[in-house]
């Protein structure tokens, strides 16, 4: 076994061994014949290069006998070679590199310890050929290796060679483990290759790499190799050292910092007055108030004795201090108390808000439940509806009614589940969600919880899935303990009524739609909004403007003026904005003191509102034939919807304009494949529909339509085109249909009913199953309007069709004689 002793413990107890070659040692040592077969000894942990002289440790039995022998006898000159595997104990001849040096042992020492120690100098490169024997150790026939030195004394070379001892000086001086007589002994090596042979055994680089170098000819590129492995280990040593200082100066920095807040705090002992004790000991009297329950309470105690084990300057201490104080601050079983008269309620909801009976149908028996019961889970309520109808502010008046505390929490664009769960404690600037964070601002267990939008939160992402976490919280039979991963222990949910707001349901997870009661609140009708203008919003704008209700006026006629001309939505949003506008305009007359009209008048909302902005009555006439009025539902209410149709001579391909969606499509191809089958039954000749091509068109191409609610208006279009059948005047109708010829019913009745009664319709033609629809609207907002329900499609088109022709139809007879 062979042990390789570093360059440094060489230069400290061996120095004398170290002859520094000059080029004649040099060329003598080249010129000395070599045998033709040498005893060889295997290095396991290092390369002998020529020149160098290295104390090995001898532990093989082979190999203390190999060097015995040859040091005995006089001879003193060995092959060194390295294995190469270095973990094998007594390695085989091909074990063994073949390329390595001859040496000479200058000195054999016995250890104290018992191990025998040789001092051996490289002296020349050979290559082991053949072995000649293996007992008592490995015996091979050499031949030499001869070294190209053809650049020896070439510029570029000389230049490269002082590059080299430069670094090596500067990683010696760098290097706190390297002696500084080491850079004495390299400014004093004369020969070229020496200094080179020198620099590479004391590389701090693997065996395997130390040998490549050893089998280089050219010393040129020996010496560029090392200059590129120096180069390497000087920027490590470099940036190491940086490193280290670094440390070492921040460590200076916290001594110092310690020995001030140590002695910042025995001034504070003198004083009476040390600020951290102070906030165990609130702490600690602020927990003995706490209603929570046994698994938070030794939650908090155990947490708070390791706060008093911590050192003060700690970055953990301010961490530990802020969990312990959210933990105390936390509305733990502390309750509002529930006003329970359903009158008080009532009146509340009504003075807040107009009409939604349902919405405060369902709180009101949810309180005299409670009255009943003495307690009840709260439940969770989703409002959808359009913009502007009144969601958000809805859950204020609740809590209002409940004399709850009240929060709203905005989910528009959430994107990280961890908004609402919390991060763990451990992480710098870590805290808990935000459910936790709005209850302990609100100080009670059991508010209204506004989650406002949370049709627009993001569903699963890089940063987790707010939808998922959203489940837990809104699930009654889970929410009872829910984990916040900042708190760590759980928190009672289920005395929070949660009221979620939506403009529609297809963006909500189907699992989150289920947890949650769905209350649809849809558009206002011309009534509704005047009613709710009257009672609510003009008092609130006189009363933000500071004007007193007796200054100015709107009449009835006045504000359904401002509706139709100059808002186009569900909600009161744009009609507020209108009022305010209008009001404006006379505070700036009561300011000057000037004369002006205190009942506004039509026209003074043209003067201040300028030209209408929509224009929504339009003419409805039957004269055309295949032109049918539509009723649609857009997300700023109902529409009329004109479907005009016309033919072209061609071959039954039917056209479709007008910016249609997919499903409208696919109504107007069930219609004219309707049509086509049951061509006898309306007295169409089926040659027709292989001589003409129908053509159905919705205006307003800009305005992107879709839905299957125009899908017998237009059938009932295409019957009347082929027939030239003249329509029923003033009539809307809206519904989908089947292939069978089924009229099925469709959404948004109120606010298409809205529009008809804007465009002067008189009946609407509606499915038997939107019936029930429309029996829950007042009786007051549809007076004047006429409603059929049909099941079937042909019994619809009968009954919307007159026999009579319309004025100048189409002459279509002459398909049938062939012209």
């Amino acid at each position: 076994m062979s042990n390789f002793l570093e360059f440094s413990d060489l230069i400290s107890n061996e120095s004398e061994f170290i002859p520094l070659l000059t080029e004649e040692d040099e060329e003598q040592m080249n010129t000395e014949q070599v045998p033709d077969s040498l005893p060889v000894l295997p290095l396991r942990n290092t390369v002998l290069f020529p020149g160098v002289v290295v104390p090995i440790t001898v532990g093989r039995d082979k190999s203390i006998q190999l060097i015995k022998d040859s040091y005995n006898t006089g001879n003193k000159t060995i092959a060194v070679v390295a294995q190469k595997d270095v973990k094998i104990e007594e390695p085989e001849f091909d074990d063994l590199h073949k390329t390595g040096t001859q040496a000479y042992i200058l000195k054999l020492l016995t250890m104290p310890d018992g191990n025998t120690t040789a001092i051996i100098q490289g002296k020349r490169r050979i290559k082991l050929e053949e072995m000649i024997s293996n007992e008592p150790y490995y015996i091979s026939t050499i031949t030499p290796i001869l070294e190209d030195r053809s650049q020896i004394n070439d510029k570029n070379f000389k230049a490269l060679l002082e590059s080299v001892k430069d670094l090596s000086i500067q990683i010696i001086k760098l290097s706190p483990n390297l002696p500084s007589e080491a850079a004495f002994a390299l400014k004093n090596i004369e020969s070229p290759s020496f200094l080179v042979n020198f620099i590479a055994s004391n590389l701090n680089i693997e065996v395997e790499e130390k040998q490549k170098l050893l089998k280089i000819d050219s010393i040129q590129v020996r010496t560029q190799n090392i200059l590129s492995i120096l180069t390497k280990e000087l920027q490590m040593l470099e940036l190491k050292n940086k490193i280290q200082s670094k440390v070492k100066t921040d460590l200076d920095k916290q001594q110092r910092d310690y020995i001030l807040n140590q002695q910042l705090r025995t001034i504070q002992e003198e004083l009476g007055d040390v600020p951290n004790d102070t906030e165990i000991k609130d702490l600690d009297e602020k927990a003995k108030t706490k209603k929570w329950s046994k698994e938070v309470a030794d939650t908090f105690s155990k947490e708070l004795k390791k706060l008093k084990r911590m050192n003060h300057q700690a970055a953990e201490f301010s961490i530990q201090l802020n969990y312990l104080e959210t933990l105390i601050e936390l509305p733990w079983n502390e309750y509002t108390k529930d006003k329970l008269d359903l009158n008080h309620a009532e009146k509340i909801l009504n003075q807040d808000h107009y009409g939604m009976e349902k919405i405060k149908e369902r709180i009101i028996e949810y309180l005299a439940v409670i009255r009943l019961k003495g307690d009840l889970k709260s439940p969770i309520l989703c409002l959808v509806g359009p913009p502007g109808v009144g969601k958000t502010s809805l859950g204020k008046s609740i809590a209002r009614a409940l004399n709850r505390k009240y929060i709203r929490m905005s989910l528009g664009g959430l994107r990280d589940e961890s908004e609402l769960r919390g991060h763990r404690k451990t992480y710098i600037g870590a805290l808990p969600g935000r459910i936790i964070q709005n209850l302990k601002k609100a100080k009670s267990a059991n508010p209204v919880f506004v989650l406002d939008e949370i049709d627009k939160v993001s569903g699963n992402n890089i940063s987790g899935d707010p939808q998922a976490a959203l489940l837990e919280i809104l699930d009654p039979e889970q929410n009872s303990n829910f984990h916040d991963n900042y708190l760590e222990v759980d928190f009672d949910l289920s005395k929070i009524m949660f009221v979620a707001t939506a403009n529609t349901l297809s963006t909500i997870h189907p699992a989150l739609r289920d947890r949650m009661e769905i209350i649809d609140l849809s558009g206002y009708l011309l009534e509704e909004k005047i009613e709710i203008a009257k009672k609510h919003l003009v008092p609130k704008q006189l009363k933000e403007h500071g004007v007193k209700p007796k200054q100015i006026s709107f009449t009835k006629k006045v504000l359904e003026k401002i509706i139709d001309d100059y808002t186009r939505e569900s909600g009161v949003r744009g009609l507020e904005k209108n009022i305010a506008k209008v009001i404006r305009n006379r505070v700036k007359y009561l300011v000057t003191e000037a004369d002006y009209n205190k009942s506004i008048t039509r026209e003074d909302i043209i003067d201040i509102l300028g030209r209408a902005r929509f224009q929504r009555d339009r003419d409805l006439n039957n004269d055309v034939a295949g032109v049918v009025t539509g009723l649609a539902w857009t997300q700023v209410g109902g529409e009329i919807l004109f479907i005009e149709s016309s033919l072209s001579k061609g071959k039954g391909q039917l056209s479709l304009t007008g910016n249609l969606g997919e499903v409208m499509k696919e109504s107007a191809t069930i219609s004219f494949e309707y049509l086509k089958a049951h061509a006898a039954r309306f007295n169409i000749d089926p040659e027709l529909f292989q001589q003409f091509n129908p053509h159905i068109h919705i205006p307003e191409g800009a305005t992107p339509k879709d839905g299957p609610s125009a899908g017998i208006t237009m059938i009932t279009a295409l019957v009347s085109l082929f027939t030239q059948r003249k329509l029923k005047n003033n009539i809307a109708m809206t519904g989908e249909i089947t292939l069978r010829g089924k009229v099925l019913p469709v959404g948004g009745i109120k606010e298409k009913i809205l529009a008809a009664k804007r465009a002067k319709v008189k009946e609407i033609l509606l499915s038997e199953a939107n019936r029930k629809d429309i029996e829950e609207i007042n009786e007051k907002y549809i007076e004047g309007l006429k409603f059929s329900y049909f099941d079937n499609m042909l019994e619809l088109v009968d009954y919307a069709l007159l026999k009579e022709k319309v004025k100048n139809p189409l002459d279509l007879s002459f398909v049938k004689n062939g012209k």
